[in-house]
């Protein structure tokens, strides 16, 4: 007699769509190896079947922005400029992570990292995060969630370093990783050419051409952290391909597992030193 071998179903970790775990491939997304203990599986096994890392983005950043309100309640209630709508100071900025040359100054070398999810108002917060998530999921398919959190903390850390170059004395905000998506599609559009791709380079170059100009109209806008996390996701995603490509490396893994971890580290430093 013939033993049968008993087959059970479960969630792609690239695409979430319900499958064998017989599969070599994911039957909707190509996904190989879907079996296998991958990057998303890591965390759905430790954060629950329905972590997204966009979610997780969003809620991070969010979090950190009602935690600045905490801690200056005197935002809450000043309603003199409705384009700075539940502003924090400057001085809880600094403290949690804004960067710039005055952060470097006082030795905040960490800061380029915490300033990425640090926002200064309502608009500025809602803004970036609607961009988070109409780009993200697109970077995310393309290039896998390992590699999405690379382009996403690397393209944020360079933009800072060019806007502090560029002589910011406070500077924040996820833009320059924004703006680090785009380059990563950009990139994807003209590497992987086509209909398909051509469409996407379109698309993403005319999103970031409209983005630059929006910069160079509107008060406040760091465009050196803009430009230099176009260039940094650019040339992030050539160093990482794509996973048309090559395929998730374990180092992809072990960096972006690096990078959560760094930043959060760096935020467990910042609340200390305020306590």
């Amino acid at each position: 007699m013939f033993e049968q071998k008993s087959s059970s179903s479960m969630l792609c970790p690239n695409c979430g769509r319900l499958i064998s775990t017989n599969s070599e491939s994911c039957y909707f997304c190509g996904y190989r190896n879907p079996n296998k203990f991958g990057f998303t599986q890591f965390f759905r096994r430790l954060f629950g079947p329905q972590f997204n890392v966009i979610k997780a983005i969003i809620y991070f950043c969010s979090g950190i922005y009602l935690l600045c309100l905490v801690m200056d309640p005197r935002a809450i209630f000043d309603v003199s400029d409705p384009l700075r709508l539940l502003s924090p100071s400057n001085l809880v900025l600094l403290k949690l992570g804004s960067t710039g040359t005055y952060a470097l100054r006082l030795g905040r070398w960490w800061s380029p990292l915490t300033a990425i999810f640090l926002h200064g108002g309502l608009l500025h917060i809602l803004f970036n995060m609607l961009w988070v998530r109409q780009i993200g999921p697109m970077v995310e398919e393309f290039y896998g969630t390992a590699r999405f959190i690379i382009i996403f903390v690397l393209s944020g850390v360079i933009g800072f370093i060019a806007s502090i170059l560029g002589g910011h004395q406070l500077t924040i905000g996820a833009s320059g990783s924004i703006f680090g998506l785009l380059g990563a599609l950009v990139y994807y559009g003209r590497q992987r050419g086509g209909y398909f791709g051509e469409n996407i380079y379109r698309q993403t170059a005319t999103w970031a051409l409209i983005l630059f100009a929006f910069g160079f109209f509107m008060s406040g806008i760091d465009n050196f952290a803009h430009g230099g996390g176009f260039l940094g996701g650019y040339l992030t995603a050539l160093w990482v391909s794509f996973s048309e490509r090559r395929r998730e490396f374990l180092w992809h893994k072990f960096l972006a597992s690096a990078l959560i971890v760094a930043t959060i580290l760096a935020f467990l430093v910042n609340i200390w030193q305020i306590i």
